[in-house]
């Protein structure tokens, strides 16, 4: 049977989930769909799911969190099955995949999104990428003037608002994002909306060329070796790098000025180690950014209804569920010309 024609011979009861079952191997596969939700929680008819660098990390099994076999998805929108709260019944919804406990150290200060037990979903925890999931009910936000694609994209650019709001940046900061892709073009374009003077560094032409061409960022370098010349020989106020990758990350640090803040949004397995000497001349201080917090969604949004943030350029390709096991391999592969990938579950 082919998958699309899998789709008519479920039960009313039964969805199809994409799942990776292992490295390198993705299906979808037949689940029940959820029927009652735990008291607190809500049931949400998935409309659009984003596909992001972490999905395609699982796939090629370079996600330092996850067990396998994983339904993925975590860049979620959706429309409530029955009132709940102040939601109403098939009202469309941002989900924050982020599922903290409430009480750790993390969450009594309010960082939920750090929470030292953390349940994100489509990592720790099976994801969205199908029809129906539940959802804590605090982790449902009202998508008012938002479309379901638009939706579907709060999750990702709010990891980028949170890194700029952990950096404290002002308008007269010298900003570099190293790493073009789209969690640093949301740093990127946050960034910019806070007024700073944003540069993007990545070794891709391509993807350099799109930062350009379809946001406007016009101060664009793919050589770190040479990036400290003329105005900008004394360095970066800010660097945020989203490149996941070690040696990146590490040649970030003599890009750094005196008295800067150097801002890790990406995760890596590997250590990263600099020159403390270096470090320690320059009283920098290292930041790290994990996930995103309500106000970071609702800044999303706000930006988004107010048409401060491109989504029609943000949209690279929106997929059917059904033709995603035959293209999966091929949008992880060629990840320099995708920015955002949008499944219609």
């Amino acid at each position: 049977m082919t998958v699309k024609a899998s789709f008519t011979a479920l039960s009313r009861n039964s969805m199809l989930a994409g799942t990776c079952v292992e490295p390198g191997r993705f299906e979808l596969r037949e689940q029940p769909v959820p029927q009652s939700a735990p008291e607190g929680w809500a049931l949400v008819d998935i409309c659009a799911v984003g596909l992001c660098g972490t999905d395609y990390h699982i796939f090629e099994g370079k996600h330092p969190y996850l067990e396998y076999p994983r339904i993925i998805g975590h860049e979620l929108a959706g429309r409530l099955v029955a009132a709940a709260g102040d939601l109403e019944a098939g009202e469309l919804v941002v989900v924050n995949p982020y599922i903290s406990c409430g009480f750790c150290r993390a969450c009594l200060r309010g960082k939920p999104n750090c929470c030292t037990r953390i349940q994100v979903l489509g990592v720790h925890r099976d994801g969205g990428l199908c029809s129906r999931i539940a959802v804590p009910l605090g982790n449902l936000y009202a998508a008012e003037g938002l479309t379901e694609i638009q939706a579907a994209m709060v999750e990702f650019l709010a990891i980028g608002a949170h890194a700029v709001a952990r950096s404290e940046i002002s308008a007269k900061d010298r900003v570099l994002v190293t790493g073009a892709g789209p969690i640093g073009l949301g740093t990127a374009l946050f960034a910019r909306l806070a007024g700073a003077d944003v540069h993007l560094l990545d070794l891709s032409v391509r993807r350099l060329s799109i930062a350009q061409s379809k946001f406007g960022f016009d101060r664009t370098h793919s050589d770190a070796g040479v990036i400290l010349q003329g105005d900008l020989a004394d360095g970066f106020d800010l660097v945020f790098d989203a490149t996941g990758n070690a040696k990146a990350i590490e040649a970030g640090f003599p890009l750094l000025a005196h008295g800067s803040t150097y801002v890790l949004v990406s995760v890596v397995k590997d250590r990263i180690s600099f020159e403390d000497a270096e470090f320690h001349k320059r009283e920098t201080r290292i930041v790290g950014s994990r996930n995103a917090l309500k106000a970071d969604f609702e800044h999303v949004m706000a930006a988004i209804r107010a048409r401060q943030i491109d989504t029609d350029a943000l949209l690279s390709a929106e997929l059917a569920l059904a033709d995603l096991p035959t293209r999966f391999a091929e949008l992880a592969s060629d990840r320099e010309q995708l920015v955002k990938a949008i499944v219609r579950p």
